[in-house]
């Protein structure tokens, strides 16, 4: 069999990286991971060829070489999903659909071949078995969860890793919290599921043998799940690794605040090459959190949480939202001060949503308020429920924090504050990489001569140069993302 795996675009958003992508000569952050991760699913004998649409075309010729195409995306990929499921449908192509977008909304892809949906390790087999026997049906799904103890490597030799920023493993899924507003315990349950220390080395030795060097992203939604097995297995076996490879790669994730309350914790990870971490804050009102349920930020010194574990040495990313029954008018300047107190450089401010299955879809559908399905960006000003302030006023507060946040002024300012008390603990091995050298000048030419933040970027780029050397090229990379992300709010004006 021929099989064509292609994975969607991502349109321009906060997370797409696509202003600051250029500055590196790099077509997208990750790879497709769960498709590599689906292809060494499939029977090692059937040629694959995979097509990640942020970095290279998808031809008619692709299409037409394959026996069935293999789909996979987010929501936030529906329409170039819908057009990708189009062009297939024309060229009469067999359609193999699976990930969040297609288990989440099933209904609206009958004119799919296969829906092979939810964890693919127990339906894939499944599919595949009718297949050889002729009878494959239009939908597999299931209420199970998978061992994700024996979930293969991923297929790494069908990507060029050279088109990416980083490459990304998968440690754990499922999150012990229960937001109202998040998904991820309807996709991946409330119990982390963990591989075992044997597999996560060698996925990162099958990494390291493809030739990379740099940052690897952990795509768990809550890589402390399960702190135990963390802090005894599996931070140790990185630190050895990561040591004994003279440490290739540097690491960040996603996490939950009360990583600030275990020092041991975070000394490991520190220890093992993380540098960051992405927290779900949310919003500096208490009623909000607990509106959302948010247990795990509530009675807490937010900031102080948050400096703790920038002073542990790992950078801390923030996501907050605006739109939740209980926010005051006064919750934009709030949130706006919270964001520069904090020194949180990179702060995704998005609008209050309901994905499919949550609890507050739900709730919202029984209040008669739900107008629509989610997008999957909550960064584009689509709210898909009424919200209690009123509509105008909260799009234009959300408008002002991110005008405000991300203006040069506001954004360098968080720098500095972020950089002066930040001091990495793990010392970081120089790989010399031709496209950083060429990012510097492109920056030195970008924002330093022609772009509005020059005043700004050259007080960064001397002050760091001088004063923070070891922190040059993080500053470097935070006036790039900063242009990306200007760039984007400037887009909603």
């Amino acid at each position: 069999m021929n099989i064509l795996m292609v994975y969607p675009m991502y349109p321009d958003t906060f997370w797409s990286f696509k202003h600051a992508l250029k500055f590196v000569s790099k077509k997208a952050s990750f790879p497709p991971l769960g498709l590599l991760t689906v292809a060494s699913l499939l029977p090692k004998e059937w040629n694959k060829k995979l097509i990640d649409m942020n970095a290279s075309d998808l031809t008619d010729e692709d299409i037409l070489w394959a026996d069935y195409v293999f789909i996979s995306a987010m929501s936030i990929q529906s329409e170039s999903a819908n057009q990708v499921i189009e062009r297939c449908n024309k060229l009469n192509a067999k359609i193999v659909a699976g990930g969040p977008l297609f288990t989440s909304s099933p209904e609206y892809y009958d004119n799919v071949a296969h829906l092979v949906l939810n964890e693919a390790e127990i339906t894939l087999p499944r599919f595949l078995n009718d297949l050889s026997e002729g009878k494959a049906q239009h939908k597999y799904t299931s209420d199970e969860w998978a061992d994700i103890a024996v979930t293969p490597l991923p297929l790494w030799d069908l990507v060029h890793s050279k088109n990416y920023t980083s490459m990304n493993v998968q440690y754990s899924r499922g999150c012990p919290f229960d937001c109202d507003f998040c998904d991820i315990t309807v996709l991946y349950g409330r119990k982390p599921r963990t591989k075992t220390k044997t597999q996560v080395i060698a996925e990162l030795d099958a990494l390291y043998f493809t030739g990379w060097r740099g940052p690897v992203f952990f795509v768990d939604d809550n890589f402390i799940g399960n702190k135990s097995k963390l802090k005894k297995e599996i931070l140790p076996a990185i630190v050895e690794w990561n040591e004994k490879r003279k440490n290739p790669f540097y690491f960040n994730t996603e996490v939950s605040i009360n990583l600030a309350d275990d020092d041991n914790l975070m000394q490991l990870m520190v220890k093992a090459g993380f540098e960051a971490v992405f927290i779900g804050i949310e919003s500096p009102n208490e009623e909000s959190l607990v509106e959302c349920n948010k247990i795990q930020n509530r009675n807490r010194d937010l900031i102080e949480s948050v400096k703790k574990i920038q002073l542990a040495g790992l950078e801390v990313q923030g996501g907050f939202i605006v739109g939740f029954d209980n926010d005051p008018p006064i919750i934009f300047d709030k949130l706006t001060n919270f964001i520069q107190e904090s020194g949180i450089v990179t702060a995704m401010v998005g609008l209050l949503n309901a994905p499919r299955g949550t609890k507050l879809q739900k709730r919202l559908l029984k209040e008669g308020r739900l107008l629509n399905d989610f997008t999957g960006n909550n960064t584009d000003f689509s709210i898909n429920f009424i919200p209690h302030m009123d509509s105008e006023e909260l799009i234009n507060g959300y408008k002002k924090i991110l005008h405000t946040i991300y203006s040069p002024k506001y954004y360098y300012a968080r720098v500095m504050r972020f950089m002066k008390d930040f001091e990495p603990k793990k010392k970081k091995v120089f790989h010399l990489n031709p496209n950083y050298v060429s990012a510097l000048f492109k920056s030195m030419f970008k924002l330093g001569v022609i772009g509005e933040e020059r005043i700004y970027y050259w007080k960064l780029f001397f002050w760091s140069l001088f004063r923070k050397p070891k922190l040059f090229s993080l500053a470097i990379l935070f006036a790039i993302y900063g242009f990306h992300f200007k760039k984007i709010s400037n887009g909603f004006y």
